[in-house]
């Protein structure tokens, strides 16, 4: 077996077990403000900083690839993650829960996002490479949900402590496989990247060409920072940037987060509301496939205005659909809103890559950070919401109206021209800017 399809196995695992940590917050907030007696607010100040720290660390999570490496760099985000997770169950203030769960777990958890996928499958794939991304990008939202009701019947039977310690046992154990495993380049292992000389769609000329190891980029930081100036002196960045924000607060924000706790106060147990969640994260895989075949034929502009249309209305109809036990409309309510949850994202990579061409990556990863300051802005105004009118029905009504605002926004962004004689005219409007 080529060494990039072990590299490829590496990943997966620690994607998985990165992705376990992102959802657990929710199933934290009742138990915590039951031990401790912390209100939601309070507990919604580490949740919301370990979210926006998961967006901001995802653009500057390559320039550290290309400085220090790839493998010191993920077993550096490993060690974030399970001393986050041991610091937390040994907590006994709300500061420390803000330093273990908001700033470590969201450092280790950021730098091995969705950046963290790209660069893999960027340096060692040229054939399959848009596999070997689908399957990566997967396995992230696998593991942000199908552990999920698992971890919550550990939280319900044997407390939040023993389940905090499993997803740090997780990540411990994950760093000798990646030490072992994990090439920051395919010259360090003495091959070529998998379907080098091979030229599939997609690839540029001469990609996997060169085995020799690059020098270390030491100003790949300045360069994520000068892409992000050069982006902000234009309307379509701010404008899919807001769009953004909000495809994260009327998610992540609000399912992370609320969603098992608003669950809780109808009556339904937190294992039964997890379960919810895994169904929503396993409708994300068809959804997200689904929409990047509609991207490649349809305006991304019209995809992103319908998919923010109905997952507004279904976050609307949700309050109407909890009870204490899991009906058939709140399934019905899982299924779609999986379908449509991380949908959003072909079109905006589509959208960022006609915008700017060769720096796209890095544009998105920004464009990213902007959901995730979205997510965790909604994740604290969800829990003060709760605080202040003893229901969350209020944090689903404000998210279908911001879901509303983000549809408009879409329609206003202005594409680029199309050279329609061209069979890859967007990828050549894209690059040629």
């Amino acid at each position: 077996m080529h060494r990039a399809w072990w590299v490829a196995l590496a990943a997966t695992l620690v994607i998985v077990a990165a992705g376990s940590f992102s959802t657990l917050s929710g199933a934290l907030v009742d138990p915590l403000h039951g031990a401790f007696g912390w209100s939601r607010s309070t507990i919604g100040v580490a949740v919301s900083l370990n979210m926006v720290l998961y967006g901001l660390t995802a653009p500057f999570a390559a320039a550290l690839m290309d400085r220090f490496g790839t493998r010191r760099t993920v077993m550096g985000a490993l060690a974030c993650l399970a001393a986050g997770g041991l610091l937390t169950t040994v907590m006994t203030a709300p500061w420390q829960f803000v330093l273990s769960w908001g700033l470590l777990v969201g450092l280790g958890s950021g730098a091995l996002a969705t950046t963290f996928a790209a660069v893999v499958a960027q340096r060692w794939f040229v054939r399959r490479r848009g596999l070997v991304t689908g399957v990566l990008t997967a396995a992230g939202v696998f593991g942000q949900f199908a552990f999920l009701p698992v971890l919550s019947w550990v939280v319900e039977r044997h407390g939040w402590r023993p389940a905090l310690m499993a997803v740090a046992l997780a990540a411990l154990i994950l760093l000798p496989p990646v030490r072992l495993l994990m090439a920051d380049r395919p010259a360090d292992a003495g091959t070529r990247p998998y379907g080098a000389g091979s030229r599939p769609y997609g690839a540029e000329e001469g990609d996997g060409e060169d085995a020799a190891r690059p020098a270390p980029a030491r100003g790949a930081a300045r360069r994520t920072v000068r892409v992000l100036l050069n982006a902000a002196r234009t309307s379509g960045f701010w404008l899919l940037a807001g769009v953004f924000a909000v495809c994260g607060a009327s998610t992540n924000g609000v399912m992370w987060s609320s969603f098992t706790p608003a669950a809780h106060d109808h009556g339904m147990p937190a294992t039964a509301a997890s379960s919810v969640l895994a169904l929503i994260g396993v409708c994300n895989v068809a959804g997200t496939v689904g929409s990047g075949w509609l991207t490649d034929r349809f305006d991304p502009r019209r995809l992103l205005a319908g998919y923010f249309v109905l997952r507004g209305v279904s976050l609307v109809v949700l309050p109407f659909l909890m009870s204490a036990t899991v009906r058939a409309p709140l399934v019905l309510f899982a299924v779609f809103f999986g379908l449509l949850d991380v949908a959003t994202v072909p079109p905006v990579i589509a959208l960022c890559r006609e915008f700017h061409g060769d720096d796209s990556a890095i544009v998105f990863g920004w464009v990213s950070a902007a959901h995730q300051v979205g997510a965790g802005l909604m994740a604290g105004a969800g829990g003060v919401v709760r605080d202040s009118f003893g229901s969350y029905d209020p944090v689903w009504a404000g998210s279908g109206a911001l879901c509303a605002a983000a549809a408009l926004l879409a329609l206003v962004v202005r594409r680029p021209g199309r050279t329609p004689s061209c069979p890859q005219g967007r990828r050549a409007v894209g690059a040629g800017r």
